[in-house]
């Protein structure tokens, strides 16, 4: 963390609740609004953290100091509205931003993960075939677009989405074959018997 706020990017991530940290000062003010949407703000306050440092001794045993780090993060705790006793501790060096829109980050972080899962194990994208911005693009598009279809298709036939995916793709790959053979000069009707 110390690093991304020494080369300027900016992070939010979740702390381990009860982290050992010394409060520089509260951010909190006077007839501050706490409510930050599905939760209520607890803390919010300017700290430096504690870390362990490995330390060798005479006999080559490796022993744990902990020491203060230098950089200022910020630390917003808030705790759930439907579940009071669960508390969420986020860090981040970013002090524009309001504690509401640091913890509906966070929440936004996890529609994100649920899209990628979705891509990932849904769609059977396990890789990007292009590593730039252009080529990554396009891959989404293709897959999104293609999930569009497979979904209208479920729909439309009534059907699940794992059937809607296996018809769709023979589908796709008799009709292929069909203006192959067309190309070709053959007749498509008597590559397909059944």
């Amino acid at each position: 963390m110390k690093a991304f706020s020494d080369d300027t990017i900016r992070f939010i991530c979740r702390a381990k609740e009860d982290r050992k940290h010394v409060e520089l000062k509260s951010l909190i003010s006077a007839g501050q609004d706490l409510d930050c949407g599905e939760s209520t703000l607890i803390k919010d306050a300017k700290i430096k953290l504690y870390t362990v440092v490995p330390i060798k001794n005479k006999r080559g045993n490796i022993h744990y100091r902990e020491e203060l780090v230098d950089t200022e993060f910020r630390l917003v705790i808030v705790k759930g509205k439907t579940n009071e006793e669960q508390q969420y501790w986020f860090l981040t060096n970013d002090f524009d931003l309001s504690a509401k829109e640091i913890a509906q980050a966070y929440r936004r972080r996890w529609d994100i993960e649920v899209f990628f899962r979705f891509i990932k194990q849904k769609l059977n994208v396990s890789h990007l075939v292009s590593l730039n911005k252009n080529g990554i693009e396009v891959i989404m598009y293709m897959t999104l677009i293609v999930a569009m279809l497979i979904l209208i298709h479920k729909k439309a036939n009534n059907i699940g989405y794992k059937t809607a995916k296996r018809r769709m793709a023979m589908e796709v790959r008799n009709l292929t074959i069909a203006l192959i053979v067309v190309e070709c000069g053959g007749n498509p009707d008597l590559m397909f018997k059944t």
